[in-house]
């Protein structure tokens, strides 16, 4: 299974966090004039934006197909990740590296420090709830001993690489914005809160980039999982009406899965005969992986 009707539930908890976590930030960043915490608080309201449009997505992506959308709208919801991970870089990153550059060039005293690093704590607190939330989806789509980087790589679930990426930007960027402000405190020196905003910039970036990477793959047209298009292929090789199986393309369609297949069947049959051999072979192949919901069968005598 793809695993994406396990995104919502990640999602939401997402937000709540982020919600919750953009408000004390920001009254945290006004108290304190941390560079470092408002770039903090703005990554967070933009992760609220972002978790809304992974929803208005994933809605969409359900819509039933129409004359000019044949197959559908599933792969809608890439657009809006692949939109999600662009606001992640220009309204995260470049926000927080804009501001590390202006606390360097006009420093300015903390106020309240304190408040800061509770604020921080707490995040850190909520961050990590929403984050064992999304390790718990994570898990149930990874395949076997599958590391995290490699389910990164591999899974077409496009919403939960958004926030997998944007859940662990944001614990790193707390732990950044943590270290800088002790290190602001323990010192005297503003410079470290500064560096931090740019720490926090350039990792928001960095994320970004490898989020966009896996979305914009989808967004062109990926097949499915390899272990998923191997489970096919053998299924279909296993099958006793197949004399012959030239070629088995599959295509991750948001949600949705399609599968075009063409084989050699025992052409000395009826028409009949062979029509309800495919459709045999559509429907067993259907209940092993329901989540195919186009199918296309062509019974040839060559490649």
């Amino acid at each position: 299974m793809s695993g994406h009707g396990n995104s919502t539930r990640a999602i939401l908890y997402a937000l709540a966090a982020n919600v919750g976590i953009f408000l004390v930030k920001a009254v945290a960043a006004v108290l304190t004039r941390s560079g470092a915490m408002l770039a903090e608080a703005v990554h967070s309201l933009a992760d609220c934006g972002n978790q809304g449009l992974l929803l208005l997505g994933m809605k969409r992506a359900k819509l039933p197909p129409t004359p000019d959308y044949p197959l559908g709208y599933g792969k809608e919801v890439y657009f809006w990740s692949f939109l999600v991970a662009l606001m992640l870089f220009s309204v995260g990153g470049t926000y927080s590296l804009y501001e590390g550059i202006h606390k360097l060039q006009h420093p300015e005293p903390l106020a309240k420090p304190w408040l800061g690093i509770g604020v921080l704590v707490f995040s850190l607190a909520l961050e990590w709830w929403s984050l064992a939330a999304c390790l718990q989806e994570v898990r149930r789509e990874r395949v076997g001993g599958q590391s995290l980087w490699v389910w990164f790589r591999e899974s077409r679930n496009s919403e939960m690489i958004v926030v997998f990426g944007e859940q662990v930007a944001s614990m790193l960027g707390l732990v950044l914005a943590l270290a800088a402000l002790g290190l602001t405190m323990a010192t005297g020196d503003v410079t470290y809160d500064a560096i931090g905003t740019l720490g926090i910039g350039v990792l928001l970036i960095v994320v970004a980039v490898f989020v966009a990477i896996e979305v914009k793959a989808l967004l062109i047209g990926q097949s499915v999982a390899p272990a998923r298009r191997e489970a096919i292929h053998a299924f279909l090789a296993a099958r006793p009406e197949i004399r012959e199986l030239y070629n088995v393309i599959t295509l991750q369609m948001g949600p949705d899965v399609m599968v075009a297949v063409h084989a050699r069947l025992d052409l000395a049959q009826s028409a009949a005969m062979q029509i309800a051999q495919v459709n045999a072979i559509e429907a067993d192949l259907r209940a092993a992986h329901p989540d195919i919901r186009w199918m296309f069968f062509e019974a040839d005598d060559s490649p």
